[in-house]
C-alpha cells in the first residue's frame, strides 16, 4: 500500500501535472488535452531526502499501472547480478527491467514487445562467449528471458538458441582483421533473428542501419554496437546510448502505425535518483534527440536530489504550485532546456494536520501538536509521515496520556511500517532515511557543534583515530554536502531536523540514564573550549553549553550582571541564543516539562539551594532581578525548543516578565516592550524569536540581529 500523499495535487490533480503530460487523468482515467503535444519535456522532480520525490514516483506508477504501460527504475539500486557478464553494465541492467515493466497488461490494449532492445543486449551480451564455454552463453541469455519473451512468449526460447550460435561461430571461417566479439555478436542476431522474430519482426534489426559505421545496414550496425562496447570508454558510452534508444523506439512503435487509436494516453517512465550517473545515462540520449527534433510521446519522470545538478543547468524551473494548472515550459536552445525541473515544496501545516487526522480522526491529539511536528520537520513529508503514524499509535488506549505528547515524545516511539516487519524507532527510521549507510555515531557528536571549528575540535577531542585519510569534520562536511544537506556557520549540521534527530541519538545512544556519558562528554568538551583559556573563548557559547548540562545558575548570573548595559537589544540577543540551547530531555517523561514550573515562578519554596539560583550574597533587589531573569529564562527556553509544544500560559508569562524589566531598564525600556509585543505574536506565529523584536531579521548569538541567523552564533557557532 502506497504512503497518504498529502499537498502534491499540483502533480495528480486531475489536470495536474502528470495528468497533462499523460493525456490521461489519475484517476478514472479520462482523457486530458495535452499540455505539450509534440514535444514534451522530461519532468524532474528536484527536493532533499525525505521530501516526498520517491513516494510520488510510486505514486505515479500506482495510479497509471493498468491504464498505460508504466516502469519504475530507482537509479542507485541497479546493482549487478552474482555472476555478471562482461555484458553487464548499470545501463544493460536496467533496460530490461524497464522493458518488462513496460509489458505489463493494460487496460484494452496489447503487450508492448521490445524487438529492438531484445537484438542490441543479446549483441552486447554475446561479447565474451566462446566455442569452448556453453555455460556463459547459456546464463546470459536466460538473463534476458524477461526482455526476450516481449517477442517470443515461448518460456524456453532461449534455451536452444546457445548450440545453435556456437555451431553457427563454429562454422565461421575466422577472419583476424574482424573482431571477435562482432563476429559472435553476428551469429548470434542471425540466430535469434531466425528462431524467435516473426517475419515483420526481422524489420527491427534495420532500425540499428543509423548506427554509425552500419551504412544502413541493421545487422553490420548491431555487429558494431557490440564491438563499441567491448571497446569501452566512450565507445561504450555511445553504445549504451544506442540501446536507451531502442527502448524509445520500440516504445513509439506501440503507439504509430496500425497500433494507432488501440492506446490511450502516453506510456510512463519513472527513474528515481536520476542525479546518478546512471539516471543520466537514461535520461540523456532522450534529450538529445528530442533536442534535434525525433519526437517520442513518452511522459518522462525523474527525481534529482541535487537541486543545483549540472544535468539540470538550462532546464526551466518551477516550484510545485506553480505547474498546478499549466507549467508554461518552453524548449530552449540547450539540450537541457528539455527538462522541466519541478521543486517539491514542503507541506503546509494544513496538511500536516490532514495527516495527524488520518491517523487520529477523533481529535484526540493536543491541540498544537500538529503545528509543533510542522516547526520540527519543516514540513519534510516523510517526518511528518512518520510522526503523526507516532502520535497516532500514541493514542490508543493505555498508550500514553494525551498531553504528554509533544514532537519530542515521539521521537522515541515505535511504529509498525509494514506488516511483518518488526516495529522501529521514529528516530532511528528517519536517520536511516534521511542519512542512509552514514556512520550515525560519528554524525551525533558533529551534530552537537555550532560551525565548522567547532566540529574540528569535537573531531580532533572526540572522534581521535575514526580515520586516517585525514580531518574528519571535513569529511562529514563533505558528506553532508553530498547528501544535499546544509552546513551552515551557525550550525555544522543546518537542517534543524536532522540537527534534532542526530542530538537526540547522541542522548539516548548509550542507554545511560541518568548520567549521559557520551552526551555530557561531548558538551563538556565544548564547554571547555568556549571558557576563558580555552581555544576559541566565547561566553554566549559557553553559557550556551553549560545549559545544555542543565546548569542554569552562571547563564542566570550572566544576564543579570549585563543587564544594565547600554545595548539592550544585544542583551536580548544573548538570551535568545542561551535559551536556544537543546534541551536534557529525560526518556520516557509523561509529567509537565519541568521548565514550564520554573517559569511560571511555580517551583516548591526552598526547592533549590542558592548555589543553583545563584541568589547567595546578593541584596533584595539584586535577587529579584535574578529570579526573574530565572523565570524569563526558562520560558524562552521552552518556548523556543523544536521538541516541545509552546503553552499559552507560558507565552503570557514571558511577555509580563519582559514588560516587567522594561520598566527597570534604565536606557531600554522601549526595546524590552518591542519583545514583549513582537515575541509572542513570534511564537504564536511558530516563527524564531525576532532580533531586533518585529524585524524580519532572525539575528546572531547575542547581538543585536545584524545577519541571517538564527540564534545559534557566531562565525564559530
Amino acid at each position: 500500500m502506497e504512503r497518504e500523499l498529502y499537498g502534491r495535487e499540483a502533480i495528480f490533480g486531475n489536470d495536474g501535472l502528470a495528468a497533462r503530460l499523460t493525456g490521461l487523468t489519475p484517476y478514472g482515467s479520462a482523457r486530458v488535452a495535452y499540455e505539450h503535444r509534440d514535444d514534451p519535456p522530461v519532468a524532474v522532480l528536484t527536493g532533499g531526502r525525505g521530501m516526498g520525490k520517491t513516494a510520488a514516483l510510486k505514486q505515479l506508477r500506482h495510479l497509471y499501472r493498468e491504464i498505460t504501460p508504466v516502469a519504475l527504475v530507482d537509479c542507485e539500486a541497479v546493482a549487478p547480478p552474482a555472476d555478471p557478464g562482461p555484458g553487464w553494465t548499470p545501463v544493460t541492467g536496467a533496460l530490461p527491467e524497464l522493458a518488462t515493466q513496460l509489458t505489463a497488461k493494460v487496460r484494452a490494449a496489447r503487450p508492448v514487445q521490445f524487438p529492438r532492445l531484445s537484438l542490441g543486449l543479446v549483441a552486447v551480451a554475446s561479447i565474451s562467449w566462446t566455442r569452448e564455454d556453453e555455460t556463459r552463453a547459456q546464463r546470459d541469455l536466460q538473463s534476458l528471458g524477461p526482455v526476450l519473451a516481449t517477442v517470443d512468449t515461448r518460456g524456453d526460447a532461449a534455451t536452444g538458441w546457445v548450440t545453435k550460435v556456437l555451431t553457427k561461430l563454429a562454422a565461421s571461417a575466422f577472419d583476424s582483421v574482424v573482431p571477435l566479439a562482432g563476429m559472435v555478436a553476428e551469429a548470434t542476431i542471425e540466430t535469434v533473428l531466425e528462431e524467435t522474430f516473426s517475419r515483420f519482426q526481422r524489420r527491427s534489426a534495420d532500425w540499428y542501419g543509423s548506427y554509425p559505421h552500419a551504412g544502413g545496414n541493421g545487422r553490420i550496425g548491431l555487429r558494431q554496437l557490440a564491438v563499441d562496447f567491448e571497446r569501452g570508454g566512450d565507445l561504450r558510452r555511445r553504445a549504451e546510448d544506442h540501446l536507451v534508444l531502442a527502448l524509445v523506439a520500440d516504445l513509439v512503435r506501440a503507439y504509430g502505425g496500425l497500433a494507432r487509436g488501440a492506446r490511450r494516453g502516453r506510456p510512463v517512465l519513472l527513474l528515481d535518483n536520476a542525479h546518478t550517473l546512471l539516471g543520466r545515462q537514461l535520461v540523456e540520449p532522450v534529450l538529445r534527440q528530442r533536442a534535434s527534433g525525433v519526437r517520442d510521446q513518452i511522459a518522462l519522470f525523474a527525481s534529482s536530489r541535487a537541486r543545483d545538478h549540472e544535468g539540470l543547468s538550462h532546464a526551466v524551473r518551477r516550484r510545485l504550485p506553480e505547474v498546478a494548472h499549466g507549467s508554461h515550459w518552453v524548449r530552449g536552445s540547450e539540450v537541457t532546456s528539455g527538462i522541466l525541473a519541478v521543486e517539491l515544496t514542503a507541506l503546509s501545516p494544513a496538511h500536516v494536520q490532514a495527516a495527524f487526522d488520518r491517523h487520529d480522526p477523533v481529535g484526540r491529539t493536543p491541540a498544537g501538536l500538529a503545528r509543533g511536528v510542522h516547526r520540527l520537520t519543516g514540513g519534510r513529508p516523510l517526518g511528518v509521515a512518520l510522526l503523526a503514524q507516532a502520535a497516532g499509535e500514541a493514542l490508543v488506549p493505555g498508550a500514553s496520556q494525551p498531553g504528554s505528547l509533544v514532537p519530542g515524545a515521539l521521537l522515541g516511539r515505535t511504529v509498525e511500517l509494514r506488516e511483518g516487519r518488526a516495529p522501529v524507532r521514529v528516530a532511528d527510521e528517519l536517520l536511516a532515511q534521511l542519512l542512509p549507510g552514514q556512520q550515525l555515531d560519528v554524525l551525533s557528536v558533529l551534530a552537537a557543534a555550532h560551525g565548522e571549528d567547532s566540529a574540528r575540535l569535537l573531531a580532533t577531542a572526540r572522534l581521535r583515530g575514526r580515520s586516517l585519510d585525514g580531518d574528519v569534520a571535513l569529511q562529514v562536511r563533505d558528506v553532508l554536502r553530498a547528501q544535499d544537506w546544509p552546513v551552515g556557520p551557525e550550525y555544522f549540521v543546518a537542517d534543524p531536523l536532522l540537527r534534532a534527530l542526530l542530538l537526540h541519538r547522541l542522548r539516548f545512544q548509550d542507554d545511560d540514564h541518568p548520567y549521559y556519558a557520551v552526551w555530557r562528554a561531548v558538551h563538556e568538551t565544548l564547554r571547555t573550549a568556549y571558557a576563558p583559556g580555552g581555544r576559541c573563548p566565547s561566553v554566549p557559547h559557553r553559557l550556551h553549553q553549560e545549559l545544555v548540562l542543565g546548569r542554569t545558575r552562571d547563564c542566570v548570573t550572566h544576564l543579570r550582571e549585563r543587564f544594565t548595559d547600554g545595548d539592550v537589544t544585544a542583551w536580548l540577543g544573548s538570551l535568545r541564543f542561551i535559551a536556544s540551547a537543546p534541551y536534557p530531555r529525560p526518556p520516557g517523561h509523561a509529567g509537565p516539562d519541568p521548565r514550564r514550573a520554573v517559569a511560571l515562578g511555580r517551583e516548591a519554596a526552598g526547592s533549590l539551594p542558592d548555589g543553583e539560583t545563584g541568589l547567595a550574597g546578593l541584596g533584595e533587589r539584586a535577587v529579584e532581578l535574578q529570579l526573574q531573569l530565572r523565570r524569563l529564562l526558562h520560558a524562552v527556553w521552552l518556548l523556543s525548543d523544536p521538541l516541545a509544544v509552546p503553552d499559552e500560559e507560558v507565552i503570557d508569562k514571558m511577555a509580563h516578565e519582559l514588560r516587567q524589566l522594561s520598566g527597570r531598564h534604565p536606557t531600554g525600556n522601549s526595546v524590552l516592550w518591542d519583545a514583549a509585543t513582537h515575541w509572542p505574536r513570534d511564537i504564536r506565529a511558530w516563527r524564531p524569536l525576532s532580533m531586533p523584536p518585529g524585524s524580519s531579521d532572525t539575528g546572531g548569538p547575542g547581538t543585536g540581529g545584524s545577519g541571517q541567523r538564527r540564534g545559534n552564533g557566531g562565525s564559530d557557532a
